[in-house]
């Protein structure tokens, strides 16, 4: 890719976009495509936002994390994909260096958080199923608020630590063709360690054990079949069938999240060791948002409370009266 130096100062080169080599056609079509995954990001997760908050029985601990998984993806959807799909787009960063201090701020801020949300999330699923009565008696809302904000909290002030050097240079010449913060040796290893290799090993540990303890609610769901026809072990089967459907969304939900990570934290790795080109980068930042836009599509397709919570915010019925009485699970 040739850029133009058009400016030159005693720091660096100022440099013009490149020239657009797509067609009108398929840029304004590139242009929609990504302006659709922008809409669906942000009324997805603005969708379960309201849901969760509005209707009192989903009102649950688990439920907290799932809308703090929202509002992390609804915030990169807002804040963060407009700037980096403009970058993919027109091949160079064209706004200035304070919104690009802003922008990487907030991208890598929202990212951890959301990355620490599924991570989360699989901490609760594992404990709900291995022990469901010191669960249900320990683990409440606000106590999942609490650890919410906590997971906030602190991913805020890494990332602000992370990012003071791009805030110190604010003043200076920008010579950078695109808006990308580099690591030196010893940050780049600390924040892979803590924002992906830790959290996927609790993510893929605990999902592991879930498993388990699911086939072995099978073997107890048949055995309580065999033996009682009682309510009580009616009740106790739809429990433990709710238990794992909700285990096996979520272990959907997880394996596409690592799967949009991926690529963005192996060039993390790799890329001091292997040549990759600009473009690639934009694209692996492009898939590492694009799981934020995935998440609403996969409660849509798996959660019919989603489905529901859909069809009473859009009939306008979520206006009425006593709305956030409304039968949704």
């Amino acid at each position: 890719m040739n850029f133009t130096a058009v400016n030159q100062t005693d720091d660096c080169f100022y440099y013009t976009c490149p020239e657009r080599s797509l067609s009108t056609a398929v840029y304004v079509l590139l242009c929609m495509s990504l302006t659709s995954v922008v809409l669906v990001t942000v009324c997805g997760n603005l969708i379960i936002i309201i849901s969760v908050c509005h209707f009192k029985q989903l009102h649950t601990p688990t439920n907290m994390l799932i809308l703090s998984l929202a509002v992390s993806d609804f915030l990169i959807g807002v804040f963060v994909m407009p700037p980096a799909l403009l970058q993919l787009i027109e091949s160079c960063w064209i706004f200035t260096r304070v919104f690009c201090a802003l922008y990487l701020l907030t991208g890598y801020f929202f990212t951890s958080v959301s990355i620490y949300n599924v991570a989360l999330i699989a901490v609760d699923r594992y404990f709900a199923l291995s022990n469901p009565f010191l669960y249900t008696k320990t683990v409440s809302v606000s106590i999942m608020c609490i650890v919410v904000l906590c997971n906030w909290g602190v991913w805020l002030s890494y990332n602000i630590t992370l990012q003071y050097p791009n805030f110190k240079s604010i003043g200076r010449a920008v010579c950078s063709r695109g808006c990308f913060h580099v690591l030196n040796d010893v940050w780049s290893v600390v924040d892979i360690l803590l924002s992906f290799v830790f959290p996927l090993s609790v993510i893929i540990i605990l999902y592991t054990l879930v498993f388990f303890i699911a086939k072995k609610h099978v073997t107890a769901i048949r055995e309580l079949k065999s033996h009682t026809r009682t309510q009580t072990s009616k009740n106790m089967t739809h429990s433990m069938k709710s238990e794992r459907k909700a285990a096996k969304v979520l272990g959907i939900l997880v394996s596409v999240f690592v799967a949009c990570l991926l690529p963005y934290f192996l060039y993390s790795v790799l890329g001091s060791v292997v040549e990759i080109e600009e473009e690639s980068l934009h694209k692996f930042f492009l898939l590492l948002y694009l799981n934020s836009a995935i998440n609403p599509v996969i409660y849509a397709l798996f959660y019919p409370w989603f489905r529901k919570s859909v069809k009473v915010i859009l009939t306008l019925r979520i206006l009425s009266t006593d709305s956030s009485l409304i039968h949704i699970l």
